[in-house]
Protein backbone atom coordinates (compact mmCIF):
# COMPACT_ATOMS: atom_id res chain seq x y z
CA UNK A 1 0.00 0.00 0.00
CA UNK A 2 1.31 3.48 -0.92
CA UNK A 3 2.28 5.52 2.12
CA UNK A 4 0.91 9.07 2.43
CA UNK A 5 3.43 11.89 2.04
CA UNK A 6 5.35 12.64 5.23
CA UNK A 7 3.88 15.52 7.22
CA UNK A 8 5.86 18.01 9.28
CA UNK A 9 4.33 19.60 12.39
CA UNK A 10 4.00 22.85 10.44
CA UNK A 11 1.78 21.10 7.88
CA UNK A 12 4.38 20.70 5.11
CA UNK A 13 4.22 17.62 2.91
CA UNK A 14 6.57 16.19 0.30
CA UNK A 15 5.27 15.02 -3.05
CA UNK A 16 3.79 16.39 -6.27
CA UNK A 17 0.18 15.70 -5.36
CA UNK A 18 0.48 17.30 -1.95
CA UNK A 19 2.00 20.47 -3.46
CA UNK A 20 0.21 20.51 -6.82
CA UNK A 21 -0.93 24.14 -6.84
CA UNK A 22 2.49 25.59 -6.03
CA UNK A 23 4.21 23.12 -8.34
CA UNK A 24 1.99 24.11 -11.28
CA UNK A 25 2.54 27.79 -10.52
CA UNK A 26 6.30 27.26 -10.61
CA UNK A 27 5.97 25.39 -13.92
CA UNK A 28 4.22 28.45 -15.33
CA UNK A 29 6.85 30.81 -13.92
CA UNK A 30 9.60 28.75 -15.51
CA UNK A 31 7.82 28.91 -18.86
CA UNK A 32 8.09 32.70 -18.61
CA UNK A 33 11.80 32.35 -17.77
CA UNK A 34 12.27 30.25 -20.91
CA UNK A 35 10.39 32.79 -23.00
CA UNK A 36 12.94 35.45 -22.05
CA UNK A 37 15.63 33.41 -23.83
CA UNK A 38 13.30 32.41 -26.66
CA UNK A 39 12.91 36.04 -27.77
CA UNK A 40 16.57 35.92 -28.87
CA UNK A 41 16.97 32.43 -30.33
CA UNK A 42 16.18 33.13 -33.98
CA UNK A 43 17.07 36.83 -34.18
CA UNK A 44 20.25 37.94 -32.43
CA UNK A 45 22.76 36.34 -34.81
CA UNK A 46 20.84 37.98 -37.65
CA UNK A 47 20.86 41.32 -35.83
CA UNK A 48 24.63 40.99 -35.46
CA UNK A 49 25.24 40.51 -39.17
CA UNK A 50 22.37 42.43 -40.79
CA UNK A 51 21.89 45.40 -38.44
CA UNK A 52 25.26 45.88 -36.73
CA UNK A 53 27.46 44.63 -39.60
CA UNK A 54 29.62 42.12 -37.70
CA UNK A 55 31.46 39.99 -40.24
CA UNK A 56 33.46 37.63 -38.02
CA UNK A 57 31.42 34.77 -36.56
CA UNK A 58 33.36 34.91 -33.29
CA UNK A 59 32.45 38.59 -32.89
CA UNK A 60 28.79 37.91 -33.67
CA UNK A 61 28.66 35.28 -30.92
CA UNK A 62 29.95 37.55 -28.15
CA UNK A 63 26.40 37.87 -26.82
CA UNK A 64 26.30 34.12 -26.13
CA UNK A 65 29.68 34.29 -24.38
CA UNK A 66 28.41 37.12 -22.17
CA UNK A 67 25.16 35.26 -21.51
CA UNK A 68 26.88 31.96 -20.70
CA UNK A 69 29.49 33.37 -18.33
CA UNK A 70 27.03 35.49 -16.36
CA UNK A 71 24.40 32.75 -16.23
CA UNK A 72 26.99 30.25 -14.99
CA UNK A 73 28.07 32.60 -12.20
CA UNK A 74 24.46 33.46 -11.34
CA UNK A 75 23.59 29.75 -11.13
CA UNK A 76 26.26 29.24 -8.47
CA UNK A 77 25.18 32.37 -6.64
CA UNK A 78 21.52 31.29 -6.78
CA UNK A 79 22.29 27.93 -5.18
CA UNK A 80 24.33 29.32 -2.31
CA UNK A 81 21.91 32.20 -1.64
CA UNK A 82 18.91 29.86 -1.81
CA UNK A 83 20.46 27.67 0.90
CA UNK A 84 21.35 30.70 3.01
CA UNK A 85 18.45 33.13 2.61
CA UNK A 86 15.64 31.17 0.98
CA UNK A 87 14.37 30.50 -2.52
CA UNK A 88 11.73 33.19 -3.10
CA UNK A 89 13.97 36.27 -2.57
CA UNK A 90 16.40 34.94 -5.18
CA UNK A 91 13.57 34.33 -7.66
CA UNK A 92 12.16 37.84 -7.26
CA UNK A 93 15.62 39.41 -7.58
CA UNK A 94 16.16 37.54 -10.83
CA UNK A 95 12.99 38.96 -12.34
CA UNK A 96 13.88 42.50 -11.29
CA UNK A 97 17.23 42.18 -13.07
CA UNK A 98 15.53 40.78 -16.18
CA UNK A 99 13.04 43.64 -16.62
CA UNK A 100 15.34 45.94 -18.67
CA UNK A 101 16.46 43.21 -21.12
CA UNK A 102 13.75 43.59 -23.81
CA UNK A 103 14.07 47.38 -23.71
CA UNK A 104 17.82 47.19 -24.26
CA UNK A 105 17.32 44.82 -27.20
CA UNK A 106 14.79 47.23 -28.71
CA UNK A 107 16.75 50.45 -28.21
CA UNK A 108 20.38 49.27 -28.54
CA UNK A 109 22.32 51.74 -30.74
CA UNK A 110 25.49 49.59 -30.74
CA UNK A 111 26.38 45.93 -30.38
CA UNK A 112 27.84 46.66 -26.93
CA UNK A 113 24.32 47.32 -25.69
CA UNK A 114 23.23 43.89 -26.97
CA UNK A 115 26.09 42.26 -25.08
CA UNK A 116 25.12 44.21 -21.97
CA UNK A 117 21.52 43.06 -22.30
CA UNK A 118 22.74 39.49 -22.39
CA UNK A 119 24.74 40.00 -19.22
CA UNK A 120 21.48 40.97 -17.50
CA UNK A 121 19.66 38.11 -19.22
CA UNK A 122 22.28 35.67 -17.95
CA UNK A 123 21.77 36.86 -14.39
CA UNK A 124 17.99 36.67 -14.82
CA UNK A 125 18.17 33.12 -16.17
CA UNK A 126 20.68 31.94 -13.58
CA UNK A 127 18.73 33.24 -10.60
CA UNK A 128 15.21 32.45 -11.83
CA UNK A 129 15.68 29.11 -13.60
CA UNK A 130 17.99 27.71 -10.91
CA UNK A 131 15.56 28.74 -8.21
CA UNK A 132 12.52 27.18 -9.89
CA UNK A 133 14.52 23.95 -10.30
CA UNK A 134 15.50 23.96 -6.62
CA UNK A 135 11.95 24.74 -5.50
CA UNK A 136 10.45 21.90 -7.56
CA UNK A 137 13.03 19.45 -6.19
CA UNK A 138 12.09 20.65 -2.69
CA UNK A 139 8.39 20.03 -3.29
CA UNK A 140 8.59 16.75 -5.20
CA UNK A 141 10.51 14.59 -2.74
CA UNK A 142 12.86 11.77 -3.78
CA UNK A 143 10.58 9.35 -5.65
CA UNK A 144 9.25 11.54 -8.50
CA UNK A 145 12.22 13.80 -9.00
CA UNK A 146 12.63 12.82 -12.64
CA UNK A 147 9.00 13.64 -13.40
CA UNK A 148 9.35 16.97 -11.60
CA UNK A 149 12.42 17.92 -13.62
CA UNK A 150 10.80 16.75 -16.84
CA UNK A 151 7.83 19.04 -16.27
CA UNK A 152 10.07 21.95 -15.26
CA UNK A 153 12.40 21.71 -18.24
CA UNK A 154 9.56 20.96 -20.66
CA UNK A 155 7.77 24.14 -19.68
CA UNK A 156 10.91 26.23 -20.04
CA UNK A 157 12.01 24.88 -23.41
CA UNK A 158 8.56 24.71 -24.94
CA UNK A 159 8.36 28.41 -24.12
CA UNK A 160 11.77 28.91 -25.74
CA UNK A 161 10.51 27.13 -28.86
CA UNK A 162 7.17 28.91 -29.07
CA UNK A 163 8.74 32.32 -28.53
CA UNK A 164 11.50 31.65 -31.08
CA UNK A 165 8.85 30.69 -33.62
CA UNK A 166 6.64 33.69 -32.86
CA UNK A 167 9.50 36.19 -32.96
CA UNK A 168 10.62 34.71 -36.28
CA UNK A 169 7.10 35.20 -37.70
CA UNK A 170 6.89 38.74 -36.34
CA UNK A 171 10.34 39.60 -37.71
CA UNK A 172 9.46 38.24 -41.15
CA UNK A 173 6.51 40.66 -41.28
CA UNK A 174 7.62 43.67 -39.21
CA UNK A 175 11.44 43.56 -39.18
CA UNK A 176 14.02 42.47 -36.64
CA UNK A 177 13.20 45.30 -34.21
CA UNK A 178 11.26 46.38 -32.16
CA UNK A 179 8.06 44.32 -32.46
CA UNK A 180 9.54 40.81 -31.81
CA UNK A 181 10.78 41.86 -28.38
CA UNK A 182 7.42 43.07 -27.07
CA UNK A 183 6.83 39.46 -26.00
CA UNK A 184 9.80 39.70 -23.66
CA UNK A 185 8.32 42.77 -21.98
CA UNK A 186 5.12 40.87 -21.26
CA UNK A 187 7.01 37.83 -19.92
CA UNK A 188 9.14 39.90 -17.55
CA UNK A 189 6.21 41.82 -16.07
CA UNK A 190 4.09 38.71 -15.58
CA UNK A 191 6.96 36.70 -14.12
CA UNK A 192 7.78 39.37 -11.57
CA UNK A 193 4.13 39.74 -10.54
CA UNK A 194 3.51 36.00 -10.07
CA UNK A 195 6.78 35.46 -8.20
CA UNK A 196 6.17 38.37 -5.85
CA UNK A 197 2.50 37.78 -5.09
CA UNK A 198 1.80 34.05 -5.39
CA UNK A 199 4.98 31.94 -5.11
CA UNK A 200 5.66 30.59 -1.60
CA UNK A 201 8.98 29.74 0.05
CA UNK A 202 9.99 26.03 -0.16
CA UNK A 203 13.11 25.86 2.01
CA UNK A 204 11.03 24.26 4.75
CA UNK A 205 10.34 21.29 2.45
CA UNK A 206 14.09 20.77 1.98
CA UNK A 207 14.57 20.83 5.77
CA UNK A 208 11.80 18.26 6.15
CA UNK A 209 13.43 15.97 3.58
CA UNK A 210 16.81 16.42 5.29
CA UNK A 211 15.32 15.29 8.61
CA UNK A 212 13.70 12.26 6.99
CA UNK A 213 16.89 11.38 5.09
CA UNK A 214 19.07 11.62 8.18
CA UNK A 215 16.61 9.60 10.24
CA UNK A 216 16.54 6.84 7.63
CA UNK A 217 20.33 6.73 7.38
CA UNK A 218 20.63 6.63 11.15
CA UNK A 219 18.11 3.78 11.34
CA UNK A 220 19.91 1.86 8.57
CA UNK A 221 23.25 2.29 10.34
CA UNK A 222 21.69 1.15 13.67
CA UNK A 223 24.32 2.80 15.85
CA UNK A 224 24.90 1.77 19.44
CA UNK A 225 23.85 3.99 22.37
CA UNK A 226 27.29 5.60 22.63
CA UNK A 227 27.72 6.25 18.87
CA UNK A 228 26.39 9.35 17.11
CA UNK A 229 24.46 8.58 13.91
CA UNK A 230 26.74 8.95 10.92
CA UNK A 231 24.41 11.29 9.03
CA UNK A 232 24.23 13.81 11.84
CA UNK A 233 27.54 15.47 11.07
CA UNK A 234 28.67 13.99 7.80
CA UNK A 235 26.45 16.03 5.51
CA UNK A 236 27.21 19.49 6.87
CA UNK A 237 29.51 20.62 4.06
CA UNK A 238 31.08 23.98 3.35
CA UNK A 239 30.54 25.65 -0.01
CA UNK A 240 34.12 24.77 -0.96
CA UNK A 241 33.54 21.11 -0.16
CA UNK A 242 30.35 21.07 -2.26
CA UNK A 243 32.20 22.66 -5.21
CA UNK A 244 34.99 20.07 -5.06
CA UNK A 245 32.62 17.15 -4.61
CA UNK A 246 30.28 18.21 -7.41
CA UNK A 247 33.01 19.22 -9.85
CA UNK A 248 35.68 16.56 -9.35
CA UNK A 249 35.56 14.10 -6.50
CA UNK A 250 32.13 12.44 -6.54
CA UNK A 251 31.90 10.21 -9.67
CA UNK A 252 28.22 10.71 -10.52
CA UNK A 253 28.16 14.44 -9.73
CA UNK A 254 31.33 15.17 -11.68
CA UNK A 255 30.21 13.05 -14.65
CA UNK A 256 26.94 14.97 -14.72
CA UNK A 257 28.78 18.29 -14.51
CA UNK A 258 30.96 17.59 -17.55
CA UNK A 259 27.98 16.22 -19.51
CA UNK A 260 25.99 19.34 -18.69
CA UNK A 261 28.84 21.57 -19.90
CA UNK A 262 29.12 19.71 -23.21
CA UNK A 263 25.35 19.62 -23.68
CA UNK A 264 25.13 23.39 -23.45
CA UNK A 265 28.27 23.71 -25.55
CA UNK A 266 26.34 22.20 -28.44
CA UNK A 267 23.26 24.25 -27.54
CA UNK A 268 25.41 27.37 -27.82
CA UNK A 269 26.38 26.18 -31.29
CA UNK A 270 22.71 25.63 -32.19
CA UNK A 271 21.76 29.06 -30.87
CA UNK A 272 24.51 31.12 -32.45
CA UNK A 273 25.90 29.28 -35.47
CA UNK A 274 23.05 27.30 -36.98
CA UNK A 275 20.92 30.34 -37.94
CA UNK A 276 23.94 31.64 -39.88
CA UNK A 277 24.39 28.23 -41.54
CA UNK A 278 20.72 28.11 -42.51
CA UNK A 279 20.75 31.63 -43.99
CA UNK A 280 23.88 30.85 -45.99
CA UNK A 281 22.11 27.70 -47.18
CA UNK A 282 19.40 29.86 -48.76
CA UNK A 283 16.64 29.67 -46.14
CA UNK A 284 14.35 32.61 -45.39
CA UNK A 285 14.07 34.29 -41.97
CA UNK A 286 10.75 32.51 -41.44
CA UNK A 287 12.31 29.10 -42.17
CA UNK A 288 15.22 29.91 -39.84
CA UNK A 289 12.72 30.75 -37.12
CA UNK A 290 10.91 27.46 -37.68
CA UNK A 291 14.14 25.44 -37.40
CA UNK A 292 15.21 27.49 -34.36
CA UNK A 293 11.88 26.55 -32.75
CA UNK A 294 11.82 22.88 -33.81
CA UNK A 295 14.84 21.79 -31.78
CA UNK A 296 13.72 23.24 -28.40
CA UNK A 297 10.11 22.18 -29.12
CA UNK A 298 11.08 18.52 -29.47
CA UNK A 299 13.42 18.96 -26.50
CA UNK A 300 10.66 20.47 -24.39
CA UNK A 301 7.92 17.98 -25.30
CA UNK A 302 10.31 15.03 -25.03
CA UNK A 303 11.09 15.84 -21.41
CA UNK A 304 7.50 15.06 -20.47
CA UNK A 305 8.42 11.46 -21.31
CA UNK A 306 12.11 11.25 -20.49
CA UNK A 307 11.83 12.77 -16.99
CA UNK A 308 9.46 10.10 -15.65
CA UNK A 309 11.21 7.45 -17.79
CA UNK A 310 14.40 8.10 -15.85
CA UNK A 311 12.45 7.30 -12.66
CA UNK A 312 11.74 3.87 -14.15
CA UNK A 313 14.87 2.97 -16.15
CA UNK A 314 17.43 4.95 -14.19
CA UNK A 315 19.50 8.03 -14.95
CA UNK A 316 22.69 6.65 -16.50
CA UNK A 317 21.22 4.91 -19.59
CA UNK A 318 19.31 8.01 -20.69
CA UNK A 319 22.26 10.36 -20.17
CA UNK A 320 24.71 8.15 -22.07
CA UNK A 321 22.38 7.43 -24.97
CA UNK A 322 21.20 11.04 -25.14
CA UNK A 323 24.71 12.46 -25.48
CA UNK A 324 25.56 9.97 -28.24
CA UNK A 325 22.31 10.76 -30.09
CA UNK A 326 23.11 14.47 -29.95
CA UNK A 327 26.47 13.73 -31.57
CA UNK A 328 24.74 11.83 -34.39
CA UNK A 329 22.29 14.73 -34.88
CA UNK A 330 25.09 17.28 -35.13
CA UNK A 331 26.88 15.11 -37.68
CA UNK A 332 23.64 15.00 -39.68
CA UNK A 333 23.43 18.80 -39.54
CA UNK A 334 26.95 19.10 -40.91
CA UNK A 335 26.15 16.72 -43.77
CA UNK A 336 22.77 18.27 -44.68
CA UNK A 337 22.23 21.24 -46.98
CA UNK A 338 18.50 21.91 -47.24
CA UNK A 339 15.43 22.50 -45.07
CA UNK A 340 14.06 18.96 -44.63
CA UNK A 341 17.37 17.24 -43.69
CA UNK A 342 18.14 20.09 -41.32
CA UNK A 343 14.66 19.69 -39.78
CA UNK A 344 15.28 15.96 -39.28
CA UNK A 345 18.62 16.67 -37.60
CA UNK A 346 17.03 19.33 -35.38
CA UNK A 347 14.41 16.79 -34.31
CA UNK A 348 17.08 14.22 -33.41
CA UNK A 349 19.04 16.85 -31.52
CA UNK A 350 15.91 17.71 -29.55
CA UNK A 351 15.28 14.06 -28.69
CA UNK A 352 18.85 13.57 -27.49
CA UNK A 353 18.77 16.72 -25.40
CA UNK A 354 15.41 15.72 -23.88
CA UNK A 355 16.96 12.43 -22.75
CA UNK A 356 19.79 14.26 -21.01
CA UNK A 357 18.52 17.54 -19.62
CA UNK A 358 16.03 16.65 -16.86
CA UNK A 359 17.88 13.43 -16.09
CA UNK A 360 21.10 15.25 -15.19
CA UNK A 361 19.22 17.49 -12.75
CA UNK A 362 17.42 14.51 -11.25
CA UNK A 363 20.75 12.71 -10.77
CA UNK A 364 22.19 15.72 -8.94
CA UNK A 365 19.13 15.68 -6.69
CA UNK A 366 19.56 11.94 -6.08
CA UNK A 367 23.14 12.24 -4.87
CA UNK A 368 23.27 15.60 -3.07
CA UNK A 369 22.03 15.67 0.51
CA UNK A 370 19.07 18.04 1.03
CA UNK A 371 21.15 20.20 3.37
CA UNK A 372 23.56 21.15 0.54
CA UNK A 373 21.50 20.20 -2.52
CA UNK A 374 20.70 23.77 -3.63
CA UNK A 375 24.41 24.60 -3.62
CA UNK A 376 25.19 21.41 -5.58
CA UNK A 377 22.52 22.30 -8.15
CA UNK A 378 24.11 25.74 -8.44
CA UNK A 379 27.58 24.24 -8.98
CA UNK A 380 26.27 21.81 -11.60
CA UNK A 381 24.43 24.59 -13.41
CA UNK A 382 27.57 26.75 -13.24
CA UNK A 383 29.45 24.11 -15.21
CA UNK A 384 26.51 23.39 -17.48
CA UNK A 385 25.89 26.99 -18.52
CA UNK A 386 29.58 27.73 -18.84
CA UNK A 387 29.10 25.48 -21.88
CA UNK A 388 27.31 28.35 -23.64
CA UNK A 389 30.44 30.48 -23.45
CA UNK A 390 32.82 27.63 -24.27
CA UNK A 391 30.66 26.58 -27.21
CA UNK A 392 30.34 30.09 -28.61
CA UNK A 393 34.08 30.76 -28.33
CA UNK A 394 35.13 27.38 -29.69
CA UNK A 395 32.58 27.26 -32.51
CA UNK A 396 33.19 30.88 -33.45
CA UNK A 397 36.96 30.48 -33.65
CA UNK A 398 36.78 27.24 -35.62
CA UNK A 399 34.14 28.75 -37.94
CA UNK A 400 36.36 31.77 -38.64
CA UNK A 401 39.37 29.54 -39.29
CA UNK A 402 37.84 26.56 -41.09
CA UNK A 403 34.15 27.29 -41.74
CA UNK A 404 30.77 26.66 -40.15
CA UNK A 405 30.62 22.96 -41.05
CA UNK A 406 34.03 22.28 -39.46
CA UNK A 407 32.83 23.88 -36.22
CA UNK A 408 29.81 21.57 -36.16
CA UNK A 409 32.02 18.49 -36.61
CA UNK A 410 34.27 19.56 -33.72
CA UNK A 411 31.30 19.97 -31.38
CA UNK A 412 29.81 16.63 -32.51
CA UNK A 413 33.07 14.88 -31.62
CA UNK A 414 33.20 16.48 -28.17
CA UNK A 415 29.58 15.48 -27.51
CA UNK A 416 30.25 11.84 -28.35
CA UNK A 417 33.31 11.85 -26.08
CA UNK A 418 31.23 13.26 -23.22
CA UNK A 419 28.73 10.40 -23.56
CA UNK A 420 31.55 7.89 -23.28
CA UNK A 421 32.83 9.60 -20.11
CA UNK A 422 29.36 9.17 -18.54
CA UNK A 423 29.33 5.50 -19.54
CA UNK A 424 32.73 4.93 -17.93
CA UNK A 425 32.53 7.09 -14.78
CA UNK A 426 28.94 7.48 -13.64
CA UNK A 427 27.08 4.96 -11.48
CA UNK A 428 23.28 4.64 -11.32
CA UNK A 429 21.89 7.21 -8.87
CA UNK A 430 18.14 6.53 -8.72
CA UNK A 431 17.51 4.40 -5.62
CA UNK A 432 14.98 2.01 -7.20
CA UNK A 433 16.92 1.55 -10.44
CA UNK A 434 20.19 1.02 -8.57
CA UNK A 435 18.63 -1.84 -6.56
CA UNK A 436 17.48 -3.70 -9.67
Amino acid sequence: MTQPPPVRPGGLRLGLRANLAQFCLLVGVNALVGGMVGQERSLLSLLATQVFGLAAVSAALTYIVAFGLTKAAANFLAGTLADRWGRKPVLVAGWLIGLPVPLLLIWAPTWTWIVGANVLLGVNQGLCWSTTVIMKIDLAGPERRGLAMGLNEAAGYLAVALTAYLTGLIAARAGLRPEPFYLGLAYAGLGLGLSTLLVRETRGHAKLEAQLTDAKRAADANPGPDKEPEAAGRERLSTREVVIRTSLREPALSACSQAGLVNNLNDGLAWGLLPLLFVRGGLSVGQVGLLAALYPAVWGLGQLLTGPLSDQLGRKPLITAGMLLQAVALAGTALAGSFLPWAASATLLGVGTAMVYPTLLAAIGDVAHPSWRATAVGVYRLWRDAGFAVGALLAGLVADLAGLVAAIWVVATLTAASGLVVAARMYETHPSAARR
